[in-house]
């Protein structure tokens, strides 16, 4: 296996375990509890591991330089946490799927669809749909209650010093995507009473807390300071994370409105429909004037759009020149990423890993 496969395993594995644990906590609890954990479970299964592998990397960047060695699994504890990034991400995207009434996630049906069919397929009475999102919304708050306590387990042989730095960059984390979150709602609404100029920032604002600190910064800085980073190491890895997670965020965008279904697991449009007001689309609003506004703000936002629709929109923004200046914004992102790294106090191997982490997030296609 390359070592990035390595590391996703090595991920992988720690929370198989972790799941087999809360199988056996909850055994004897009934049915009910069982189909619980199971979709819990489920919404652990693929994904690219990303915020796990950033953190991974992060230690592995300043414990001892060799990220791109084959042995990536030489500190439990580190695994650990990385592993518990990943089972808050699931949680996130639990609720995120709730919040923008998404069908399908990774190619699958989302969490709160799931769990309508299994309320259909068991015959229980009462409403499907709702017991779907009453459930989905309760198993987000279960996973976020399963990361704390793979992220404690993880953390229980490390010194205290580096125990508590990784806490806290830990809670820091987790208030900041959840204001991230809150603020993305929120500007579905909001853009419509703020000033047309500040549209873009704006946009920038909530894809820095929704995503990019999220997504990269606190993943790598949360592996750092557990392997015990000095202020140097972190002001590089921080001067890395932001660009690359906003170039990562800014991607994600792209792939919302451009994106193959057949690779992002997600109907193509999906970010049209739901109104979200990225970059991509402030750019193209703001090039936009009399009818051909009108007809892009009646068509955006709209739940139903087929498949024309979002045709017509996708190619109104190509036309604005948006999608290319939100290229050049990505491009420009990672350029600051990349001069971030040089001269750091970072093994060389380290840094080309996060070199190769970086075009992962920033060059996908899913």
């Amino acid at each position: 296996m390359t070592p990035t496969q390595t590391l996703i395993e090595a991920i992988s594995q720690r929370l198989e375990s972790f799941v087999t644990e809360k199988r056996i906590e909850a055994a004897g609890l009934g049915d009910e509890a069982a189909l619980f954990v199971e979709h819990a479970a489920a919404a652990l299964a693929g994904g690219k591991r990303l915020r796990g592998r950033f953190c991974a990397t992060g230690w592995h960047a300043v414990a001892d330089g060799h990220a791109a060695s084959p042995d990536l699994t030489s500190d439990s504890g580190a695994i650990g946490v990385a592993a518990s990034l990943e089972v808050f991400q699931a949680a996130a995207l639990v609720h995120d799927d709730i919040i923008d009434n998404a069908d399908t996630r990774r190619g699958r049906p989302s969490a709160h669809r799931a769990l309508e069919a299994a309320h259909g397929a068991a015959g229980w009475s009462g409403g499907a749909a709702a017991f779907g999102r009453s459930g989905a919304i309760l198993l987000g708050d279960l996973l976020v209650a399963w990361s704390d306590d793979l992220l404690e387990q993880s953390l229980a042989d490390a010194p205290r010093t580096t125990g508590a730095a990784a806490r806290a960059e830990y809670g820091l984390m987790r208030r900041e995507v959840t204001l991230g979150q809150f603020l993305d709602v929120a500007e579905e609404s909001a853009w419509s009473v703020a000033p047309e100029s500040e549209l873009p920032d704006r946009a920038l604002r909530i894809a820095s807390y929704k995503s990019a600190r999220y997504s990269v910064q606190q993943p790598l800085v949360i592996g750092a300071v557990l392997a015990g980073a000095d202020v140097h190491q972190l002001d590089a890895l921080r001067g890395f994370g932001l660009p690359i997670g906003l170039a990562f965020q800014l991607r994600d965008d792209v792939l919302g409105v451009f994106g193959d279904e057949a690779r992002t697991g997600k109907p193509a449009g999906d970010d049209l429909r739901e109104g979200k007001r990225t970059l991509l689309v402030a750019l193209a609003r703001a090039e936009l004037t009399g009818t051909a506004r009108r007809s892009f703000d009646e068509l955006f936002g709209e739940p139903d759009l087929d498949a024309t629709q979002v045709a017509v929109l996708a190619h109104t923004i190509r036309e604005t020149r948006a999608l290319q200046r939100v290229e050049e914004h990505i491009a420009r992102f990672s350029n600051d990423a990349d001069r971030a790294l040089s001269g750091a106090a970072l093994g060389n191997s380290a840094v080309n890993s996060l070199r190769d982490l970086a075009r992962d997030a920033t060059q996908r296609t899913a």
